[in-house]
């Protein structure tokens, strides 16, 4: 535009007059208002007493409904320029509001309300929040959630003078059902039991779950006093089965307790020691609960000493693991000559000497240490086995204990294949014992393992037979060479009516059906003279001898004398 048409225009400006220029502001205010109407926002202005709606936009007036919700949330002591946040639980809508103080159309003070329906973004962070402070599989908060809680409780405790409670819970043998039926029944297990847990009065917003079949409760100090009660209701809720792939499955919980502030008053000192609780729970027999106490804290002591030491002797090839050998009798040969031995697992400790089975096979189950330690222990025996075969005595057989955990594993049958791949052992000559309940829990997912176990030519005993809950009958359907009679039925032999018929019927049982019989526990003439009237084949017991080195068994029940077992392994 030229000089001389910006001037004409300015004329012309001037020769306007009053009733032009209103009508000009008309359409301005009339555009202004269209346009308003038309934003993504909300827009309010009130007079600044905040007792008059100067102007408000559709968008307004359909985030806020009635006059409840702007009295509510806009007469607000807001600073100019300032902004916050708001929620309308009848909505379920989040808006943030800002304030500026304006002039409106007739110079009049005013208050300028801008609302933007933030909704869709706190939803967004609900979300991440929800990810980073619950457990995906069953809704509870997860382990940081559980800290962060913890530490707050402790400090209003220790302010106010009041006490709480750590509760540390974990399912007994969960692992039987969560391999046996499927993880897929494991998942809804620990819904199932997280849901529960969420409807005991006084817990109800502070359940965690640590993980696997871990879980954490904190009594808060304003429901402590119901802890006795708390304690029933979860007591209560393993009391009853759980109905699992169309039947009738029980799980019981162990569950260790510590006081805070009086047991610990930091978040990682009070969750150790309702760990170390929950570890006396389950020494104790598991399905019950174990306060921390002091003479908990010299018992927790040791097994820390024992957990570490025993972690270093894994990671060091075992070596410190020492495999024992009693000798297995065949009490249907003149002479009772021995035939064999069962391999038991000892712990020389360098710093801690020898340790009881009874005190570290648990712990190492516990740890997950028991399957580099149980197959330590089995390459160790058909090594042995081998050596005694090349020494005169090839029909020498050798029995290896499995646990529940190695047996569970799913790579079982490629490490019994590599192991006596590794040690050129006859399979024939190597025999490996199960326990009676784990087969009669999950009898189908036995029957393969077992059956797989058995095409590689290994034999198979049925261990602890009779301590369990099965029946005479599942021992037909199982794929088992031997059954081997718990020690319990025989210490009262001659002198319980009962024990001498289990013994009995077992005998004659397995005959019918193919199967030896082996009977351990055996210490006394007594109760030699006994199961020599039965069908018994095969016998061990202190009777006989008590475990001992594989240099030991050598001397007494290898007549020619083998070379040292190192040496005999490097030719392997």
């Amino acid at each position: 535009m030229n000089m001389e048409s910006e001037n004409k225009k300015l004329l012309e400006h001037e020769k306007w007059e009053w009733k032009d220029f209103m009508y000009q502001e008309i359409d301005f205010y009339t555009s202004g208002i269209e346009v308003l109407n038309n934003l993504n926002c909300g827009i309010c202005v009130s007079s600044l007493e905040g007792d008059r709606i100067l102007f408000a936009n559709e968008e307004f007036c359909t985030c806020l409904k009635n006059d409840a919700d702007i009295k509510e949330h806009l007469l607000i002591e807001l600073e100019d320029g300032k902004s916050r946040e708001v929620y309308l639980p009848g909505e379920d809508r989040w808006f943030e509001i800002h304030r500026r103080e304006i002039q409106w159309l007739d110079q009049e003070k005013a208050e300028l309300y801008t609302l933007y329906d933030i909704s869709e973004n706190k939803r967004y962070q609900q979300r991440i929040e929800r990810q980073a402070n619950n457990d995906f599989l069953t809704g509870l908060y997860n382990r940081m959630r559980c800290e962060k809680d913890l530490e707050a409780q402790i400090t209003a405790s220790k302010k106010n003078g009041s006490e709480g409670a750590l509760l540390y819970m974990d399912l007994d043998d969960f692992k039987h059902i969560n391999d046996g039926l499927g993880h897929q029944y494991g998942d809804v297990l620990l819904k199932s039991i997280s849901h529960s847990m969420q409807r005991i009065e006084g817990i109800e917003s502070n359940c965690y779950r640590m993980g696997g079949d871990e879980f954490i409760i904190i009594v808060t100090e304003n429901k402590y006093e119901m802890l006795d009660e708390i304690l029933e209701g979860i007591a209560g809720i393993f009391s009853k089965p759980w109905f699992l792939k169309g039947a009738d499955y029980y799980c019981t919980m162990s569950m260790g307790i510590a006081r805070f502030p009086g047991d610990g008053d930091s978040v990682q000192d009070l969750i150790r020691k309702a760990d170390l609780a929950l570890l006396e729970a389950k020494k104790s027999g598991k399905n019950c609960y174990e306060f921390y106490t002091d003479s908990v804290k010299g018992v927790s002591f040791k097994r820390l000493d024992m957990e570490k030491n025993m972690r270093d002797a894994t990671m060091n090839a075992c070596n410190e693991f020492e495999v024992y050998y009693q000798p297995i009798v065949d009490v249907t040969k003149s002479e009772n000559p021995c035939i064999g031995a069962e391999a038991l697992i000892r712990w020389n400790s360098e710093k801690l000497g020898f340790i009881s089975p009874a005190e570290f096979i648990p712990l190492a189950e516990y740890l997950g240490l028991i399957n580099p330690i149980g197959g330590h222990v089995l390459r160790q025996a058909c090594r042995q086995c081998r050596v005694w075969n090349e020494s005169g005595y090839p029909d020498y057989k050798v029995n290896v204990n499995l646990s529940v955990v190695q047996l569970l594993r799913n790579d079982i049958i490629d490490q019994v294949r590599e192991a006596l791949e590794e040690t050129g052992i006859n399979p024939k000559n190597l025999t490996l014992e199960v326990t009676e309940s784990l087969a009669i829990n999950d009898m189908e997912r036995m029957k393969s393992i077992l059956g797989q176990i058995r095409e590689l030519g290994v034999r198979v005993a049925l261990d602890d037979f009779g301590t369990g809950y099965s029946s005479l009958n599942h021992i037909r359907e199982m794929p088992i060479d031997v059954i081997k009679i718990d020690r319990c039925f025989i210490e009262d032999l001659g002198q319980d009516e009962f024990a001498d018929v289990f013994v009995r019927i077992v005998c004659e049982l397995a005959n019918v059906i193919g199967m030896k019989v082996c009977v351990e526990g055996v210490e006394h003439s007594r109760q030699y003279e006994i199961l020599k009237k039965m069908q018994i084949h095969m016998i061990q017991g202190f009777y006989f001898d008590r475990p001992m080195s594989a240099e030991d068994f050598s001397r007494k029940y290898v007549t020619v004398q083998p070379m040292p077992l190192k040496q005999a392994t490097d030719r392997l």
